[in-house]
Protein backbone atom coordinates (compact mmCIF):
# COMPACT_ATOMS: atom_id res chain seq x y z
CA UNK A 1 0.00 0.00 0.00
CA UNK A 2 1.50 3.39 -0.94
CA UNK A 3 2.22 6.03 1.70
CA UNK A 4 -0.34 8.83 1.62
CA UNK A 5 -0.13 12.40 2.90
CA UNK A 6 -2.71 14.91 4.02
CA UNK A 7 -3.13 18.12 5.98
CA UNK A 8 -4.22 17.53 9.57
CA UNK A 9 -7.08 19.70 10.82
CA UNK A 10 -9.16 17.81 13.40
CA UNK A 11 -8.75 17.39 17.15
CA UNK A 12 -8.47 13.61 16.79
CA UNK A 13 -5.66 14.05 14.28
CA UNK A 14 -3.90 16.48 16.61
CA UNK A 15 -4.14 13.94 19.42
CA UNK A 16 -2.59 11.33 17.13
CA UNK A 17 0.31 13.71 16.46
CA UNK A 18 0.91 14.08 20.22
CA UNK A 19 1.06 10.29 20.61
CA UNK A 20 3.42 10.07 17.66
CA UNK A 21 5.68 12.70 19.23
CA UNK A 22 6.01 10.53 22.34
CA UNK A 23 6.66 7.43 20.24
CA UNK A 24 9.35 9.05 18.11
CA UNK A 25 11.19 11.00 20.83
CA UNK A 26 10.97 8.22 23.38
CA UNK A 27 9.49 7.38 26.81
CA UNK A 28 9.61 10.23 29.29
CA UNK A 29 9.70 12.93 26.64
CA UNK A 30 7.88 15.91 28.16
CA UNK A 31 8.35 18.58 25.48
CA UNK A 32 5.47 17.52 23.25
CA UNK A 33 3.44 20.15 21.45
CA UNK A 34 -0.03 19.66 23.00
CA UNK A 35 -3.37 19.53 21.24
CA UNK A 36 -4.45 23.13 22.12
CA UNK A 37 -1.26 24.63 20.63
CA UNK A 38 -1.58 22.53 17.49
CA UNK A 39 -5.21 23.62 17.19
CA UNK A 40 -4.54 27.35 17.54
CA UNK A 41 -1.46 27.45 15.33
CA UNK A 42 -3.09 25.46 12.50
CA UNK A 43 -6.11 27.76 12.61
CA UNK A 44 -3.83 30.79 12.28
CA UNK A 45 -1.47 29.82 9.50
CA UNK A 46 0.48 26.86 10.81
CA UNK A 47 1.26 23.87 8.60
CA UNK A 48 0.67 20.33 9.87
CA UNK A 49 0.93 17.42 7.44
CA UNK A 50 0.74 13.73 8.26
CA UNK A 51 2.13 10.68 6.48
CA UNK A 52 0.04 7.49 6.61
CA UNK A 53 0.54 3.81 5.90
CA UNK A 54 -3.08 2.84 5.50
CA UNK A 55 -4.82 4.36 8.52
CA UNK A 56 -1.67 4.44 10.63
CA UNK A 57 0.09 7.80 10.98
CA UNK A 58 3.81 7.15 10.62
CA UNK A 59 5.21 10.68 10.31
CA UNK A 60 4.41 14.37 10.37
CA UNK A 61 5.86 17.83 9.81
CA UNK A 62 4.73 20.85 11.82
CA UNK A 63 5.49 24.54 11.41
CA UNK A 64 3.98 27.70 12.81
CA UNK A 65 3.91 31.28 11.56
CA UNK A 66 6.92 33.41 12.36
CA UNK A 67 8.39 36.84 11.70
CA UNK A 68 12.02 37.41 10.66
CA UNK A 69 13.27 40.96 10.16
CA UNK A 70 9.69 42.14 9.73
CA UNK A 71 8.78 39.56 7.08
CA UNK A 72 6.41 36.60 7.55
CA UNK A 73 7.99 33.14 7.58
CA UNK A 74 7.28 29.61 8.73
CA UNK A 75 9.16 28.19 11.70
CA UNK A 76 9.34 24.41 11.29
CA UNK A 77 9.27 23.08 14.82
CA UNK A 78 9.04 19.32 14.27
CA UNK A 79 9.67 16.69 11.63
CA UNK A 80 9.28 13.11 12.81
CA UNK A 81 9.03 9.66 11.21
CA UNK A 82 8.75 6.38 13.11
CA UNK A 83 11.93 4.33 13.06
CA UNK A 84 10.84 1.57 10.68
CA UNK A 85 10.10 4.10 7.91
CA UNK A 86 13.09 6.46 8.18
CA UNK A 87 14.89 5.07 5.13
CA UNK A 88 11.91 5.54 2.82
CA UNK A 89 12.23 9.24 1.97
CA UNK A 90 9.12 10.20 3.94
CA UNK A 91 10.77 13.08 5.77
CA UNK A 92 11.96 14.54 2.48
CA UNK A 93 8.50 14.27 0.96
CA UNK A 94 6.94 15.95 4.01
CA UNK A 95 9.38 18.86 3.70
CA UNK A 96 8.55 19.30 0.01
CA UNK A 97 4.85 19.42 0.85
CA UNK A 98 5.57 21.94 3.60
CA UNK A 99 7.39 24.07 1.01
CA UNK A 100 4.38 23.86 -1.33
CA UNK A 101 2.07 25.11 1.42
CA UNK A 102 4.44 27.97 2.29
CA UNK A 103 4.80 29.00 -1.35
CA UNK A 104 1.00 29.11 -1.64
CA UNK A 105 1.02 31.56 1.29
CA UNK A 106 3.41 33.81 -0.63
CA UNK A 107 6.37 33.09 1.67
CA UNK A 108 10.08 32.91 0.82
CA UNK A 109 11.63 31.33 3.90
CA UNK A 110 11.20 28.36 6.24
CA UNK A 111 13.51 28.10 9.26
CA UNK A 112 14.14 25.44 11.87
CA UNK A 113 16.73 24.20 14.32
CA UNK A 114 18.61 20.94 14.01
CA UNK A 115 21.51 19.28 15.77
CA UNK A 116 24.71 19.84 13.74
CA UNK A 117 26.07 16.53 15.07
CA UNK A 118 23.33 14.51 13.37
CA UNK A 119 24.88 13.58 10.03
CA UNK A 120 21.77 12.09 8.40
CA UNK A 121 19.72 15.18 9.24
CA UNK A 122 22.48 17.37 7.84
CA UNK A 123 22.48 15.30 4.64
CA UNK A 124 18.73 15.84 4.21
CA UNK A 125 18.85 19.54 5.06
CA UNK A 126 21.86 20.57 2.98
CA UNK A 127 22.26 17.99 0.23
CA UNK A 128 18.58 17.52 -0.61
CA UNK A 129 16.79 20.67 0.52
CA UNK A 130 19.60 23.20 0.09
CA UNK A 131 19.53 25.06 3.41
CA UNK A 132 22.23 27.47 4.58
CA UNK A 133 23.28 28.14 8.18
CA UNK A 134 24.94 31.15 9.75
CA UNK A 135 23.59 30.94 13.31
CA UNK A 136 24.65 28.53 16.06
CA UNK A 137 22.67 28.42 19.31
CA UNK A 138 24.22 26.89 22.45
CA UNK A 139 22.00 24.61 24.53
CA UNK A 140 18.95 26.31 23.04
CA UNK A 141 16.38 23.94 24.59
CA UNK A 142 18.22 23.40 27.87
CA UNK A 143 18.26 19.95 29.43
CA UNK A 144 16.11 17.81 27.15
CA UNK A 145 13.86 15.14 28.62
CA UNK A 146 14.24 12.96 25.53
CA UNK A 147 16.25 9.78 26.16
CA UNK A 148 17.83 10.45 22.75
CA UNK A 149 19.92 13.27 24.24
CA UNK A 150 21.14 11.79 27.55
CA UNK A 151 22.26 15.12 29.00
CA UNK A 152 24.28 16.23 25.96
CA UNK A 153 23.75 19.99 25.42
CA UNK A 154 21.01 20.83 22.95
CA UNK A 155 23.22 22.94 20.65
CA UNK A 156 21.52 23.68 17.36
CA UNK A 157 22.00 25.17 13.92
CA UNK A 158 19.30 27.50 12.65
CA UNK A 159 18.59 26.34 9.10
CA UNK A 160 17.43 28.87 6.51
CA UNK A 161 15.54 27.31 3.60
CA UNK A 162 14.99 29.92 0.91
CA UNK A 163 12.25 28.06 -0.88
CA UNK A 164 12.13 30.13 -4.10
CA UNK A 165 15.85 29.82 -4.83
CA UNK A 166 17.53 26.90 -6.65
CA UNK A 167 20.17 24.97 -4.77
CA UNK A 168 23.65 26.15 -5.86
CA UNK A 169 26.60 23.84 -6.56
CA UNK A 170 29.65 24.50 -4.38
CA UNK A 171 33.35 23.98 -5.01
CA UNK A 172 35.00 21.90 -2.29
CA UNK A 173 38.42 21.73 -3.94
CA UNK A 174 41.34 22.75 -1.76
CA UNK A 175 39.22 23.44 1.33
CA UNK A 176 41.26 22.48 4.44
CA UNK A 177 39.76 20.41 7.26
CA UNK A 178 39.62 22.46 10.45
CA UNK A 179 39.40 19.56 12.90
CA UNK A 180 40.78 16.14 13.64
CA UNK A 181 38.43 14.60 16.20
CA UNK A 182 38.29 16.99 19.16
CA UNK A 183 41.44 18.82 18.01
CA UNK A 184 40.44 22.04 16.24
CA UNK A 185 42.11 24.73 14.16
CA UNK A 186 40.54 28.14 14.69
CA UNK A 187 42.98 30.29 12.73
CA UNK A 188 42.14 29.31 9.15
CA UNK A 189 41.68 32.25 6.83
CA UNK A 190 40.83 30.29 3.68
CA UNK A 191 37.77 31.18 1.62
CA UNK A 192 36.44 27.66 2.28
CA UNK A 193 36.83 25.48 5.38
CA UNK A 194 35.62 21.94 6.10
CA UNK A 195 34.35 20.72 9.48
CA UNK A 196 34.00 16.96 9.94
CA UNK A 197 31.60 15.11 12.23
CA UNK A 198 31.09 11.40 12.98
CA UNK A 199 28.06 9.41 11.97
CA UNK A 200 26.07 7.72 14.73
CA UNK A 201 26.19 10.56 17.25
CA UNK A 202 23.06 9.37 19.08
CA UNK A 203 24.63 5.93 19.58
CA UNK A 204 27.83 7.63 20.76
CA UNK A 205 25.88 9.52 23.43
CA UNK A 206 24.77 6.19 24.89
CA UNK A 207 27.97 4.19 24.39
CA UNK A 208 30.64 6.87 24.97
CA UNK A 209 29.09 9.98 26.55
CA UNK A 210 32.44 11.61 27.36
CA UNK A 211 33.53 11.29 23.74
CA UNK A 212 30.18 12.66 22.56
CA UNK A 213 30.57 15.66 24.86
CA UNK A 214 34.11 16.26 23.58
CA UNK A 215 32.79 16.29 20.01
CA UNK A 216 30.01 18.67 21.03
CA UNK A 217 32.39 21.14 22.67
CA UNK A 218 34.91 20.99 19.82
CA UNK A 219 32.35 21.60 17.08
CA UNK A 220 30.64 24.29 19.17
CA UNK A 221 33.93 26.18 19.28
CA UNK A 222 34.55 25.73 15.57
CA UNK A 223 31.15 26.86 14.39
CA UNK A 224 30.80 29.80 16.76
CA UNK A 225 34.26 31.14 15.93
CA UNK A 226 33.99 30.74 12.17
CA UNK A 227 30.43 32.05 12.01
CA UNK A 228 31.53 35.12 13.98
CA UNK A 229 34.16 35.74 11.27
CA UNK A 230 31.61 35.81 8.47
CA UNK A 231 31.55 32.15 7.41
CA UNK A 232 28.33 30.24 6.79
CA UNK A 233 27.64 26.53 6.31
CA UNK A 234 26.39 25.92 2.78
CA UNK A 235 26.84 22.22 1.97
CA UNK A 236 27.31 18.77 3.50
CA UNK A 237 28.81 15.51 2.30
CA UNK A 238 28.08 12.12 3.82
CA UNK A 239 30.72 9.38 3.67
CA UNK A 240 28.89 6.25 4.77
CA UNK A 241 31.90 3.99 4.22
CA UNK A 242 34.08 6.09 6.52
CA UNK A 243 31.19 6.70 8.95
CA UNK A 244 31.57 10.48 8.89
CA UNK A 245 30.21 13.62 7.32
CA UNK A 246 31.62 17.02 6.45
CA UNK A 247 30.28 20.57 6.36
CA UNK A 248 31.55 23.12 3.87
CA UNK A 249 31.86 26.63 5.31
CA UNK A 250 32.44 29.58 3.00
CA UNK A 251 33.36 33.12 3.91
CA UNK A 252 30.66 35.52 2.71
Amino acid sequence: MPITYRDLTSRDEFASVVELERQIWGPGYDDVVPVPILTVSVKRGGILIGAFDGERMIGFVYSLPGIRKGRPTQWSHMLGVVEDYRADGIGYRLKLMQRDRALAMGLDLIEWTFDPMQALNAHLNFSKLGVVVEEYEENVYGESTSPLHKGNPTDRFIAEWWIREPRPQYDWSGAPVANQGSQVSLDRKDARVVVEIPMGFTEMIFAAPDLALAWRMATRELFTVYFSRGYRAVDFRLDRAARKGAYLLIRT
